[in-house]
């Protein structure tokens, strides 16, 4: 069901559309900040229950280079300050890592780049908890290039709150 967008505002479809597939009757609510008609999404806590860093090998470019990636999402209207901790099977967690996302910025951060306070060892599973102080949303991809056949795999990252 379509709806006419009123800047500032979120229609919320109850009923009947016309030929065209306009909403005969919507609601009119507004955004929570309708200066720039961005809502605040997603959660403050995500865990990425599992990680793993093939060895490097013979990548023909860092496109194509194996990797793990924690995609985040900042759609608010503050910079969203992000500490992530790395929990391994046979140590001590390692971090916390600290990047910034800009407001209504995208950041695609590969754990592979991960080296202060120190890298992320290679051939090693690990599990990773990112904390923002404002809401984000974060979505968790592997790109395993050890083979000929490329593996690609994501999934949307557990929220805890």
């Amino acid at each position: 069901m379509l709806c006419r967008f009123v800047p500032g505002t979120r229609a919320t479809p109850v009923g009947r559309t016309d030929a065209a597939g306009t909403a005969l009757h919507a609601r009119r609510q507004p955004f929570k900040n309708p200066e720039t008609a961005m809502e605040t999404i997603g959660k403050r806590r995500w865990v990425i229950a599992e990680g793993y860093l093939p060895p490097p090998g013979a990548e023909r470019s860092r496109q194509l280079s194996s990797h793990e990636t924690a995609c985040m999402l900042n759609a608010g209207d503050a910079p969203a300050h992000v500490a992530i901790t790395i929990f391994f099977a046979d140590r001590e967690p390692a971090g916390p890592y600290r990047v910034t996302i800009e407001p209504r910025r995208t950041l695609h951060l590969r754990f592979n780049d991960l080296s202060d306070p120190e890298p992320i060892p290679t051939d090693t599973d690990y599990a990773s908890l990112i904390e923002s102080d404002v809401p984000i949303v974060v979505q968790h991809t592997r790109l395993d290039s050890r083979r000929a056949e490329l593996a690609l795999m994501t999934t949307t990252a557990y929220a805890c709150d």
